[in-house]
This record gives C-alpha cells, structure tokens and sequence, in this order.
C-alpha cells in the first residue's frame, strides 16, 4: 500500500474510533429498578424483624429476671413464715401456757374446767 492510502486508512480508523467513543454506552444492568427495590424493601422488612426479635428478647429477659426475683422473695418470706409457725408452736405449748398462768396468779381449778368437744 502506498502511504496515501495508509493516511486514508488511518484517517477511517479515527473516524469510526471517535464515532464509537460518542455514541452513548447503554450499560446493561444487572437487576432492573423494580428488582432493586423489592431487595431494599425486602432488607428493610429483615432489618425491622431483626431489631423487633432483639426487642421482645430483650422483654421476656426483664421478665424473666424479674421472676427470679419474686422467686427468691417468696422463698424467703416461706422462711420467715416457717420460723414464725415453730415459733407459735413452741410458745404454745401446755406448760408454758400453765407457767404464765401461774406467774400471772391464776390457780388451776379442777371444779372450774369444763371439756368442749368438737361435733
């Protein structure tokens, strides 16, 4: 080839290079609109079922927590209550009743006791 008809070769290359270089580019997604958002509603509906799991797990912690403590209360309070009932009944026993009777002057009398009994 003779160097003018290299020159007319170059000078098509260029040409058709910047014709390409100014049409536009159509870049092909990968996911159409629609499907992005569907995936940010469908993260979004993830995001708020996550933190609303967190949050009841979060409750029923304080509530178990807080049922541990009632617990142990009770447990104590049936410890008081147990102490309190052998307590009754060792001050209500016969011969301690008799001696407060007798400190206080009070006299058994065998003529004066009458039986109750139970129907």
């Amino acid at each position: 080839m003779s160097n003018l008809a290299r020159k007319v070769q170059e000078q098509q290359r260029t040409e058709q290079t910047v014709r390409d270089e100014r049409q536009v580019k159509i870049k092909k997604s990968w996911l159409t609109p629609g499907e992005k958002i569907i995936g940010v509603v469908f993260a979004g509906v993830v995001c708020f079922g996550a933190a609303h799991l967190l949050n009841n797990q979060a409750k029923i912690y304080d509530v178990n927590k807080e049922i541990q403590t009632v617990d142990a209360k009770l447990k104590e309070q049936q410890k008081v209550n147990s102490d309190l009932q052998v307590q009754v009944s060792e001050l209500s026993t016969y011969e301690r009743i008799y001696e407060k009777a007798k400190q206080m002057g009070l006299i058994l009398n065998e003529n004066n006791v009458k039986v109750v009994q139970q129907k």
